[in-house]
């Protein structure tokens, strides 16, 4: 069987045919069967092979089979237009392009101002801005008043909040309640009284608010503060308020001025009475003095005529006549004038003297 084959070869061989391509040479005889080309071009697969790397990466890009939360942030996740239980944490989440979609939920503190000049603001600031809450008194009159709440999205249970309020959840849950509170509040005040109940009512606004709140289901919203920040009166309440203020001042300037006219005249009293008082302590002093040194006197007049006697008398006539004679010596000039019944001298006249003299006669 072999050597069959070989000859069949060698005859086509022999015959120009063989198994040559149609270009090469081998004579003019009938072309037999031909190999097919085996030549494999494998620098065109390499090529063929990035492309599709490429192609997938970029079909990746644009359907983003995943997503990344930010700290601060819940993703809420859709299958099918169906919301998941669960919101997403922080973190690289792979999801089903077309299927399922992320939507991302601030969870941060955000505000609400009141105001009555508004201020122009981001929505991605997480400051809403606000005009002023604008209320009746309890006697019709409008009052504005202007707070400022703070709150965040309850994170715990984020994706039930989008799922029963929406993404427009604040202005679902928060102004609502916020004016009606106000509303209810300032309803039983007249306005000329809130200014000076102001922290009273700030507290009632306050209670009011965190109790509307809290009583939702699965308290979608925390709250962070509410501050009371002012209160608005119509210009004529001012007027009235300011006239009323004045008054009181009035008043309290003329009660603080007899207040210090009292005042004086009890400190001039107890002057007075401090110097009456001295003096009458002066006064009883000295007759007190007067009084002792009379007793002493008396007592001491008392104690001498007790012990006074003729002889002592004598004695004492006798010491005085004798200085008289002294000084009758030594003036001879001089008058003596005794007394009658021959008692001690008690007048004594220098006769030189010629005024003296011309008097004594």
């Amino acid at each position: 069987m072999a050597s069959d084959m070989n000859d069949y070869f060698n005859k086509k061989k022999s015959e120009g045919g063989g198994f040559n391509n149609s270009n090469s040479g081998g004579g003019n005889g009938p072309k037999g069967p031909q190999m097919p080309n085996m030549n494999l071009n494998f620098g065109g697969s390499k090529a063929a092979l990035l492309y599709f790397i490429i192609a997938v990466v970029v079909v990746l890009v644009l359907a983003k089979p995943f997503t990344i939360i930010q700290e601060g942030e819940r993703g809420i996740l859709s299958t099918n237009g169906k919301y998941q239980d669960q919101a997403l944490l922080p973190g690289l989440h792979f999801i089903v392009p077309v299927i399922q979609k992320v939507y991302v939920v601030d969870t941060k503190v955000r505000i609400i101002n009141y105001a009555s000049h508004l201020e122009v603001t981001s929505r991605s600031s997480g400051i809403n801005a606000k005009k002023a809450i604008t209320v009746l008194d309890k006697r019709g009159l409008p009052v504005s008043i202007e707070l400022t709440v703070q709150y965040r999205l309850n994170a715990q249970f984020a994706a039930q909040t989008i799922s029963n309020w929406g993404f427009s959840w604040e202005e679902k849950i928060i102004n609502p309640v916020v004016r009606d509170v106000v509303r209810n509040v300032i309803g039983k005040y007249d306005a000329e009284s809130l200014p000076m109940i102001r922290n009273k009512v700030a507290t009632e606004i306050e209670d009011g608010i965190r109790a509307s709140i809290d009583s939702l289901k699965n308290k979608p919203v925390l709250l962070q503060s509410i501050q009371l920040r002012d209160i608005i009166l119509p210009q004529k309440v001012k007027e009235q308020i300011e006239r009323v203020q004045i008054a009181k001042q009035e008043v309290q300037k003329a009660q603080q001025e007899v207040a210090r006219a009292k005042q004086d005249a009890l400190k001039k009293a107890a002057q007075a009475q401090g110097v009456a008082d001295q003096a009458r302590i002066e006064a009883q002093g000295k007759a007190d003095a007067i009084t002792i040194n009379a007793d002493a006197q008396a007592k001491a007049n008392l104690l001498i005529s007790k012990s006074l006697t003729t002889k002592l008398l004598q004695l004492e006539q006798m010491k005085v006549q004798s200085k008289f004679n002294d000084a009758l010596r030594e003036n001879k000039d001089a008058k003596i004038f005794l007394t009658p019944g021959g008692s001690t001298p008690n007048i004594w006249v220098d006769m030189k003297n010629a005024q003296q003299r011309t008097t004594a006669q």
